[in-house]
């Protein structure tokens, strides 16, 4: 594992020629601290070897990083606390979410009208994090089997470096009480809170059947958008998945007939998918390369692809229901509430890309919010991404999936369908 020592020096002293794969710039909030990251927050981008997009370096890191062992400490130091809750320098976490929600009931920590309190769960690991996805050639390579055994052990052990802690959610459809004139409903919302709630009648039909929802749903939501945010000029929704605890059908994913599958799992750890880096890496090797592109083909030139990123531009997910929503709901949390907060970067690592997702630890004083019983007219927004810096909007929010405590225990499992959107100004 030297080789990535190596480059971090050539690069330290200015010695390392980097190829023409695209170097997105990091670019951090004013007033926002560095990020807990590899390189300085550097993108892997800038370890590229012949053309690999730093593959091989970041793999070399989560190596080292799984060797050195400081996840399993976690782990180890969450097992063996005494029983009961567990002081940490945030706050009083929980190794189970009915402890935690005992605790909620026992200090008598009541939600606001509409509200819920509930425990959401929180990384306690404040250190980068590698993910090798299941396309990763590693997987497959007999000679690699020992180094696989270790990276598939740290990915089954994230969970375990986790608790939970307690929070309240707020009805965002009541946002005007928490912030008098400032609708849901608003481009304002986005602006300010990095979540915002639209309005769709769907004419798709079936939102199992992925080329339906690419032919229907994907041109109703670039028009929301559209109609949503003044000034924007274009909206490229690129890629959707489909959630469904209870799906019995064929979940598996189809890249190459743009297909994402059913997930039968919803993501309840506390995290954002794009950051400084990944936000401007997306959407340039979508523009230029429609790489994992789902939706319209796009024919940019590098330099047409530089001109449309010069403007503003932000990543919006967007969140439907098919019904009602009753048990696992979606819930975001305002940026404000968490702007001052280093992110932790997890690569995501591909055969020629690292992506870059962020996941947060806990503080008590973060804003969540969610919609009691999302309709399937309502359309939940969360920003993942803004090119604007100066501090003056939301760059991102972060999200996740909880267990609503007071649903009946018979009710049914979200079913929604999420799409990823560019949208540009």
């Amino acid at each position: 594992m030297d080789g990535l020592k190596d480059i971090e020096n050539s690069v330290a002293t200015g010695t390392k020629t980097v190829s023409s794969v695209y170097l997105p710039p990091l670019q951090l909030t004013a007033g926002q601290p560095a990020p807990i990251a590899a390189n300085g927050g550097l993108s892997y981008m800038s370890f590229d070897r012949d053309g690999d997009a730093g593959t091989a370096a970041a793999m070399e890191a989560a190596l080292r990083q799984s060797a050195e062992g400081e996840e399993q400490a976690v782990i180890a130091m969450i097992a063996n606390a005494p029983l009961g809750p567990i002081e940490t320098k945030w706050g009083v976490g929980f190794r189970s979410y009915a402890e935690c929600l005992a605790y909620m009931r026992a200090n008598n920590i009541k939600a606001p009208a509409g509200g819920v309190a509930l425990p959401l769960p929180y990384t306690v690991l404040e250190q980068p994090s590698y993910s090798i996805v299941s396309s990763n050639a590693l997987w497959r390579d007999p000679a690699r089997a020992a180094e696989a055994k270790m990276l598939r052990k740290e990915a089954q052990d994230i969970g375990r470096g986790c608790l939970y802690f307690p929070q309240v959610l707020r009805d965002a459809r009541r946002m005007e009480e928490y912030y008098p004139g400032l609708s849901p409903n608003s481009p304002e919302c986005m602006d300010k809170l990095g979540v915002a709630l639209a309005h769709c009648e769907s004419k798709c039909k079936n939102f199992y059947d992925a080329a339906e929802v690419e032919r229907m749903f994907y041109p109703e939501m670039e028009k929301l958008l559209l109609e949503f945010f003044p000034g924007a000029t274009d909206a490229l929704v690129y890629n959707h998945g489909v959630f469904d605890k209870d799906y019995k059908g064929d979940v598996k994913e189809d890249q190459d007939n743009k297909d994402p599958g059913v997930n039968t799992f919803y993501a309840d750890l506390v995290h954002n998918d794009l950051n400084d880096n990944s936000g401007r890496v997306r959407c340039r090797e979508l523009l230029t390369k429609n790489l994992r592109n789902f939706g319209r083909e796009q024919h940019y030139t590098e330099e047409q692809a530089d001109a449309k990123m010069s403007r503003r531009f932000m990543s919006i997910n967007l969140a439907k229901p098919m019904e009602t929503v009753r048990q696992n709901p979606f819930v975001l949390c305002a940026w404000p509430s968490f702007a001052d907060q280093p992110y932790i970067t997890n690569y995501r690592v591909y055969d020629d890309r690292v992506g870059e997702t962020t996941r947060f630890s806990y503080r008590p004083d973060h804003e969540w919010y969610w919609f009691p019983q999302q309709k399937p007219t309502e359309v939940s927004m969360l920003k993942c991404y803004d090119s604007v810096t100066d501090g003056s909007v939301s760059r991102w929010s972060f999200h996740s999936a909880c267990i609503d405590p007071n649903a009946p225990d018979d009710a049914p499992c979200r079913k929604n369908v999420v799409v990823r959107a560019f949208v540009f100004f």
